[in-house]
C-alpha cells in the first residue's frame, strides 16, 4: 500500500495531507514540531493504513532536506522527497493562477508532487553520520568565515573614518599582529605614543616568533605617518568602536581556527578523504566541503553528468526557434560552486592537464569566469570517476584522452 504525504513545514508546525494513490485525501492535519508532532503522523499513518498485511509504503514531500523532524522521517523508514521550494511554486500555480497561498493549500501541492511526479525528483539521499557531521563542520567553518570578513570590512571601514595610519601599518586587518597592536592602541594618539618594545610585546601576545623586531619597526613607522585627524572626543568615540570590534574580531578568528581544526579531523576518518585529497587543488578545507556538499551515498549520482548538473558547473542550453544560448547555471548549491571554483584555480598550478586544459578554453575565445568553470566541470567528471571506481587521482590518466586527440589532429 502507498501512501503520499504533503508536508508544508513551519518552525513550530506542519501541516500535513495524506493521500492514497488515486488521489483520495484521507487526511489533513496540523501537527506541532518535535516528538509529539511526529508521533502523530506516525499514529496517523497507522490509522489509514490498518488491516492491511504488510507495513505501507510512505512517500513524503517537503522542502527541507535536513533538521531533526527530516531525520526521524528518514529513520521510520519512509522515502523523503526534498523538493526545491521554486519547484513547489510552480507546481501551486497548476491550482491557482491568483497567486493565492496557504500552508494547507501548499500540503496539497506536496502531495499531489509526490504522488504524480516523484520520478522526476530526487529522494533524499542515505549519507553516512560522518559524512553529515564533516557537512555541518564544514558548513559551520565556512560561515564563521564569512562573518570574520564582514567584521574585518566594518573595521576597516572605521579605521578609514579616523585612523589611516593603522590601514598602513596592517594589510590584513584579521591578521594575529593588526589585531594584538589594535588591542593596545586603538587611537592614533596612543599608536603614535607606543615604544617598539610596547609593539614587541603585543606581536609575541599575539603569536609572532619570528623577525618580531623588524617587524615591531615597521608598524612604529607606519603609526607614526602624519594624517588628518579627527577631534579628541570624536577619536576617542571611534577608539571605543575600535575596541569593541577587535575583541568581536579577535574571538571570530579563534572560532575559525577551532572549526577548521575539528573539520579536519573529521574529514581525515572519512574513508574517501584519501581519494578526495588525491584530486589537484583540493586540500584538507576544499576537500572537506566537496565531500560536505557532493554526500557520500553512492547511489545519489547516476552518473558523472548527474553530479555535474547538481554542482553546477555543467552548462544549460536555451534553444526557442532560431535563438540558442549556452549559460551557466546559476540556481545551484553556491558553498558547492564556490568551492569547486577554488579547486580549478588551484589546480591550475597543481595540475599540467588542468593548465593546459584552461589555456586551451582561454585560446578559444572563453572569459577566465568561463574557462574556470569549464574546468571545474572537467574535474567534477574526474572525480566522479575517481569515487565510482575507487582509485586514486593520476594525471596521465585522468587528461590521456586530450593528449591523445591533440596525437590525432
Amino acid at each position: 500500500m502507498l501512501l503520499f504525504v504533503g508536508d508544508d513545514w513551519a518552525e513550530e508546525h506542519h501541516d500535513i495531507e495524506l493521500q492514497r494513490q488515486d488521489g483520495t485525501v484521507l487526511a489533513r492535519r496540523r501537527l506541532p514540531e518535535g516528538i509529539l508532532g511526529i508521533t502523530a503522523l506516525h499514529e496517523l499513518v497507522g490509522e489509514h493504513s490498518a488491516g492491511e498485511e504488510s507495513p505501507p509504503q510512505v512517500v513524503v514531500g517537503i522542502e527541507t532536506d535536513r533538521g531533526p523532524w527530516v531525520q526521524a522521517l528518514l529513520a521510520a523508514g519512509y522515502e523523503v522527497f526534498a523538493v526545491n521550494p521554486m519547484s513547489v511554486a510552480r507546481y501551486r500555480e497548476r491550482y491557482t493562477v491568483s497567486g493565492a497561498k496557504s500552508d494547507p493549500g501548499d500540503a496539497h501541492v506536496l502531495a499531489d508532487l509526490v504522488r504524480t511526479d516523484r520520478g522526476r525528483h530526487r529522494p533524499i539521499a542515505g549519507d553516512t553520520e560522518l559524512a553529515e557531521a564533516v557537512k555541518v563542520l564544514a558548513r559551520a567553518h565556512q560561515s564563521m568565515g564569512w562573518m570574520r570578513g564582514q567584521q574585518a570590512n566594518q573595521l576597516r571601514s572605521t579605521l578609514r573614518e579616523f585612523y589611516p595610519a593603522a590601514l598602513a601599518a596592517f594589510e590584513q586587518l584579521s591578521s594575529a599582529d593588526a589585531l594584538a597592536v589594535l588591542a593596545v592602541a586603538p587611537t592614533p594618539d596612543q599608536g603614535r605614543a607606543l615604544t617598539r618594545s610596547r609593539i614587541e610585546a603585543a606581536l609575541r601576545r599575539g603569536g609572532r616568533q619570528r623577525n618580531i623586531a623588524a617587524r615591531a619597526g615597521a608598524i612604529q613607522a607606519a603609526l607614526r605617518t602624519e594624517h588628518l585627524t579627527q577631534p579628541p572626543l570624536v577619536a576617542q568615540a571611534f577608539g571605543a568602536t575600535v575596541t569593541a570590534l577587535v575583541a568581536v574580531l579577535t574571538a571570530s578568528v579563534k572560532a575559525v581556527a577551532d572549526l577548521e581544526g575539528q573539520l579536519q579531523t573529521s574529514f581525515g576518518q572519512h574513508p574517501a578523504a584519501e581519494l578526495i585529497l588525491s584530486q589537484p587543488g583540493l586540500g584538507s578545507v576544499l576537500g572537506a566541503r566537496v565531500l560536505a556538499e557532493f554526500g557520500d551515498d553512492p547511489h545519489r549520482y547516476a552518473d558523472a553528468k548527474s553530479r555535474k548538473n547538481y554542482a553546477g558547473t555543467s552548462p544549460i542550453t536555451k534553444a526557442s526557434g532560431k535563438s540558442h544560448v549556452v549559460l551557466a547555471r546559476y540556481k545551484t548549491n553556491k558553498r558547492l560552486r564556490d568551492a569547486l571554483r577554488g579547486q580549478a584555480f588551484a589546480a591550475l598550478t597543481a595540475s599540467p592537464g588542468a593548465r593546459a586544459y584552461y589555456d586551451a578554453r582561454r585560446a578559444a575565445g572563453d572569459t577566465n569566469e568561463k574557462a574556470l568553470r569549464a574546468l571545474a566541470n572537467r574535474l567534477v567528471g574526474i572525480l566522479h570517476g575517481c569515487l565510482r571506481h575507487g582509485t586514486l587521482y593520476d594525471e596521465a590518466t585522468a587528461w590521456a584522452h586530450r593528449h591523445d586527440l591533440r596525437q590525432a589532429a
